[in-house]
């Protein structure tokens, strides 16, 4: 009776065990240092919980300002930033000592932060005051407020860093920030209210969603000027762009479907039922599979570029909204806003394409209240902890 007892006792603890060692089998061989986290913004609950990607367990949970929404890493330092909307600044956070380390002041309602690649700058359009403050991370202060339309929702930043892209959702424009100079370059008529914004790699152009118009302008960036305004599905809330720059696609929220956009020709190659409102969409780094959460039927679409076909439909949690990958790339990580939780889908490799199985939920990580963005870090400590 004793051995059957410690038996009973020592199985959940080997299961653990187990499961923990199968994952992290499945990362690359690092130093023991390494971590890998996934920071989730929970607007509810005026806190940031913290997954460790390589147990894919709650590994912290942090308190930033009021009302988090949008979230970013510095690609150059073990930092993650968050903007409070509701008491109008940034919390900086100190991903090896997981904690709020600083708070920077903005103007009104800011929703997003965008970073420079070199990581030295962040962009914040303020919805509230109709201005962009750009900050300087290494000395974590406020170095401008650049005035430009009304309602600004986002500030993007090219990937070399000469210019952001504001939406000014308020009187249908884009701001271009000449940031060497950190003014406005030019002011640009789009379509009504403009909302998501992507660059191309080559910052070649702009596009920009117009969730009042069921548009995406493409504008220019060499000579600021608009160059088609191309007609998608109805509200189109999120822009997901091949990493090569090729295609762009399109989730229109009330329309139930996504669009593809070739960026080349700026035509609208396509438009393919995906689900019930669509929010979100990320592509894998290969270019082969776009993923979409449908906030309506709380589901995951992926669906197959090359084939122009949908592989796999995978129920998530409730109002499944933000998307990010693992490193690896072999986990999607779903922030459900409804539920209040994380859902973790693994891809497996199949022995043929489109094979049953190729995708499984893993788990599902509980968070705060209303979970609303995500960001993925990964990075070695400085002084690994014994």
């Amino acid at each position: 009776m004793r051995k059957l007892l410690l038996i009973f006792v020592l199985l959940p603890i080997l299961g653990g065990l187990g499961w923990w060692y199968f994952h992290e089998r499945q990362l690359p061989f690092f130093s023991q240092g390494y971590r890998e986290y996934a920071y989730v913004t929970n607007g509810k609950s005026n806190t940031v919980t913290v997954i460790n990607l390589l147990n894919f367990a709650r590994q912290s949970t942090i308190k930033v300002g009021s009302e988090p929404t949008g979230i970013a890493a510095n690609p150059n330092k073990n930092e993650i930033y968050v903007v409070n909307t509701g008491s109008n600044n940034i919390s900086v956070i100190d991903a090896e000592r997981e904690a709020e380390v600083a708070m920077i002041g903005v103007h009104g309602h800011p929703y997003f932060i965008d970073v420079s690649d070199d990581g030295k700058r962040g962009y914040v359009a303020n919805s509230g005051s109709a201005n962009v403050s750009v900050i300087d991370l290494e000395k974590r202060v406020v170095v401008g407020n650049i005035r430009v339309g009304a309602s600004p929702g986002l500030a993007r930043v090219s990937a070399d860093g000469a210019e952001v892209v504001v939406s000014n959702r308020g009187d249908n424009a884009v701001s271009v920030i000449d940031t060497k100079r950190l003014a406005v370059r030019s002011t640009i008529a789009v379509c009504q209210q403009p909302e998501d914004i992507v660059i191309l790699p080559d910052g070649s152009k702009a596009f920009v969603a117009c969730t009042g118009s069921g548009q995406v302008a493409s504008i220019d960036l060499k000579s600021d000027k608009l160059l088609a305004l191309l007609d998608v599905g109805k509200t189109p809330v999120h822009l997901a762009l091949k990493p090569d720059g090729g295609e762009l696609m399109v989730n229109n929220f009330d329309s139930d479907n996504i669009s593809i956009i070739e960026t080349t020709m700026n035509e609208v190659g396509g438009s393919y039922l995906i689900g019930t409102h669509p929010a979100r969409g990320v592509v894998s780094d290969d270019n082969s599979r776009l993923y979409v959460s449908n906030f309506g039927s709380n589901t995951v679409a992926v669906y197959d570029i090359d084939s122009g076909k949908i592989v796999a439909t995978l129920p998530v949690g409730s109002r499944p909204d933000a998307l990010a990958f693992t490193q690896s790339q072999n986990y999607l990580l779903v922030v459900n806003s409804g539920s209040g939780d994380v859902t973790v889908i693994q891809k497996r490799t199949p022995k043929k394409k489109f094979e049953p199985g190729e995708y499984s939920l893993l788990t599902m990580i509980p968070v705060g209240i209303q979970p609303n963005n995500i960001v993925v870090k990964a990075f070695v400590l400085a002084r690994p902890k014994p």
